[in-house]
């Protein structure tokens, strides 16, 4: 079996975070490429949700939303509430509401 990016279960979230955004972004990127072949929503999910805080912690608002909203969405269908609560913390309050 290949490793590389598409290895993404060997490295944790954090680790990939701690990279410069554009290895971690093509890390992310090749993992959630591959999860989405095999179909792995868990992980295709968990991606999108590492992505999102990646784009969010370098102020690129649009792709962090976009990637944060797959997150939810895909957690939502799963029936995956830790994992919701997480993206959903990440999203932040919606429009026009604060807390």
């Amino acid at each position: 079996m290949r490793r590389g990016p598409s290895a993404f279960s060997v490295r944790s979230s954090r680790t990939l975070l701690a990279l410069d955004t554009a290895t971690a972004a093509a890390y992310y990127a090749a993992a959630l490429i591959r999860a989405c072949e095999l179909e792995m929503r868990p992980l295709a999910a968990r991606c999108h949700l590492g992505l999102g805080k990646l784009y969010r912690r370098t102020g690129d608002r649009v792709k962090a939303h976009e990637h944060l909203t797959n997150a939810a969405t895909m957690y939502r269908e799963m029936d995956m509430g830790f994992w919701l609560e997480q993206a959903e913390a990440a999203l932040g309050p919606p429009h026009g509401k604060s807390s």
